[in-house]
């Protein structure tokens, strides 16, 4: 369903902030904002702040930053739609009634949702009936005592072939509808519909509000032709978007807190094993992982585990979650392994050793990276220069097919290390350019330069002090936000990322955001005030001792407001531009395929090298407005 903007403000003008928030997190009022601890984070500082008048959230110590539909999605795990029925309800506000035809169909929808429920309960009520007896046999032999059954709703189908459609058509449903809600199979030669699910034990398929869509069903007889039958695909149930055991994964993700964590498993029995130790966990249906299943768990947690069976078939799937999740990786957004010891499955693994051998064994995870190298290494022998060539190339096709292209450089740099580290005789890699790591200007060589020109006590104590200094740059760069606050105003999505370009300076660079987040209004005086209250006093003697030293003009006395503001953005900008273009070098080194290729790096060392001359020589102060 889509709302209209309207609709969403008289939801969110009916609703405070804070009221809904203070529900799950103690807030205390701090002049015109409430500050608390954050709920995403653990810390003993509060560094979470609501403020109603704006209708926005911010958490410094994760970064997320919202307003009231998506502090829900964030912290309950809901989807969009479900965050908004939850605030229209809380403000009184009638959700839009769809057009007459989406009404037509959802009407529809519901009725075949009204025939699940009522087969979802008839199966549960004949799992306790003498004809239920061999399957309740099974689930004791299983470890799932009867006690648990009702949980997870877990039923039985009894063998005749038309004893489900015979109690429903009683209750007034036509098999037409049946057959549509895949509860009967219709016979191609025209015949009777007759029931699906026939002398298995059944368990119930929801979707993630928790209404039943389908089912799945254990064969009881050894020899059946399918172990495990799933309901088919319908208008309320799509095997490509649900997961098993959704509700109850989120249920105990939310419960569980920021120390909860997400597991994807193969089967009905292993999501049950998992979810009765306090394990969030979910199985696909029948089918490999899909992308839409991918970004439902990433909704959930950033990072799943997936824990397949030991066996080839296990490793098999794990290698097509692989191959699929690749191209969708971005940074944040990952998967992690788990391999149950000894070749058996969560399920077993529970009723043998019980829930804290199960949580011990879910926790010895295997990064993503990891897993693909190992993939790939293991493909053949290494014995020859032909396959350790064909080693690099499948690393190196593998990294490409990752669509972010930071992530995709990422993985080829640890992949690339991770060879180099396998065959260490192979030629030498020059380290790759880590943006926390700030060029330092004025043709300095670090540390390192400096301790081998002055190999003495003295030339080492230097390097060290060196290694610590400031960037004058960067120095200057935050002089000039604490003489005026606003010019951060046009660049605070790219500062909040990279701050003044020192990571000495960020905690620093935190903090003056938090408060320009805060106020309306910020004046140099008061923020000097505040930041010396903070312990920030020893950094800002050495920010005014490095800054002079860069020759910045916008620091100047005679310089106009103007000139100054636009003189910090060129020199915030360039060094930004310096960082991309290294990041970029660095991407297509690792992507070269022709004379085109090779160019394009070469306009691009021209343009990093122009910058860096300009910083070294002062043109950089004297490209731009520089006089008031």
């Amino acid at each position: 369903m889509r709302f209209d903007d309207r609709f969403l403000e008289e939801i969110k003008s009916r609703v405070r902030l804070s009221d809904v928030i203070g529900k799950t997190v103690k807030l205390k009022r701090q002049g015109r904002e409430f500050v608390g601890l954050s709920p995403f984070t653990k810390e003993r500082s509060p560094s979470f702040f609501v403020n109603d008048d704006k209708g926005f959230f911010h958490d410094f110590s994760s970064g997320k930053h919202g307003d009231l539909i998506s502090f829900l999605q964030e912290t309950e795990r809901l989807t969009f739609v479900e965050a908004v029925e939850r605030l229209a309800q809380e403000a009184g506000v009638p959700m839009p009634a769809p057009d007459p035809q989406a009404a037509a169909q959802e009407q529809k929808r519901q009725g075949l949702a009204d025939w699940l429920e009522l087969a979802a309960a008839w199966f549960e009520s004949e799992l306790r009936r003498p004809v239920g007896q061999a399957a309740r046999d099974t689930l004791a032999q299983r470890g799932l005592p009867d006690t648990e059954w009702g949980r997870f709703r877990i039923g039985f189908a009894p063998g005749g072939r038309t004893a489900l459609k015979d109690y429903l058509v009683a209750k007034g449903a036509r098999p037409p509808e049946l057959v549509e809600a895949g509860l009967l199979i219709a016979p191609e030669d025209g015949g009777a519909p007759y029931d699906r699910f026939r002398d298995r034990i059944i368990f119930p398929i929801t979707d993630q509000r928790g209404r039943v869509v389908s089912f799945g069903g254990r064969a009881m007889d050894p020899a059946a032709r399918a172990k495990y039958l799933n309901g088919p695909e319908t208008s309320l149930f799509s095997k490509g978007r649900l997961l098993y055991g959704m509700p109850e994964a989120r249920k105990l993700l939310h419960a569980g807190g920021d120390d909860a964590g997400l597991v994807v498993v193969e089967g009905y029995m292993d999501v049950i094993a998992c979810q009765r130790a306090g394990v969030a966990a979910m199985a696909p249906m029948g089918t490999a992982l899909t992308e839409d299943q991918m970004e439902v768990l990433w909704r959930l947690d950033p990072e799943p585990t997936l824990c397949f069976d030991g066996d080839g078939a296990g490793r098999r799937a794990a290698s097509r979650v692989i191959d699929r999740a690749l191209p969708l990786l971005k940074p944040g957004k990952s998967f992690k392994f788990a391999l149950v010891s000894g070749g058996k499955d969560p399920d077993d693994v529970l009723r043998e050793q019980g829930p804290a051998a199960l949580k011990a064994q879910l926790a010895q995870t295997t990064p993503f990276a990891d897993a693909l190298f190992v993939r790939e290494r293991d493909q053949e022998p290494l014995e020859t220069p032909e396959h350790r060539a064909g080693l690099k190339q499948r690393l190196r096709a593998a990294a490409n097919t990752i669509a972010d292209k930071d992530l995709a450089q990422a993985y080829r740099d640890d992949l690339q290390n991770r060879y180099d580290q396998l065959f260490p005789s192979g030629p030498a890699r020059r380290a790759p350019f880590t943006p926390s790591r700030p060029w330092r200007p004025g043709g300095r060589g670090g540390p390192a330069l400096f301790e081998a020109t002055f190999p003495t006590a003295e030339g080492k104590a230097a390097a060290k002090r060196l290694s610590t200094a400031l960037d004058p740059i960067a120095a200057a760069l935050a002089r000039g936000v604490l003489d005026d606050p606003h010019r951060l105003d046009d660049h605070l999505e790219v500062f909040e990322k990279a701050g003044f370009g020192d990571p000495a300076l960020l905690p620093l660079a935190r903090e003056i955001i938090r408060l320009r987040l805060e106020a309306d209004h910020l004046d140099s005086g008061a923020l000097a005030r505040h930041l010396r209250d903070c312990g920030f006093a020893g950094l800002l003697n050495d920010i005014d001792r490095a800054a002079a030293q860069a020759g910045a003009p916008f620091l100047k006395q005679d310089v106009t407001l103007a000139s100054a503001r636009s003189q910090w953005t060129q020199a915030f900008e360039v060094l930004n531009r310096l960082a991309a273009l290294e990041t970029a070098i660095e991407s297509a080194k690792g992507s070269l395929g022709g004379r085109s290729d090779m160019a394009a790096l070469e306009r691009l060392k021209a343009e990093r090298d122009s910058l860096k001359r300009s910083v070294r020589s002062g043109s950089l102060w004297t490209d731009g407005e520089t006089s008031p």
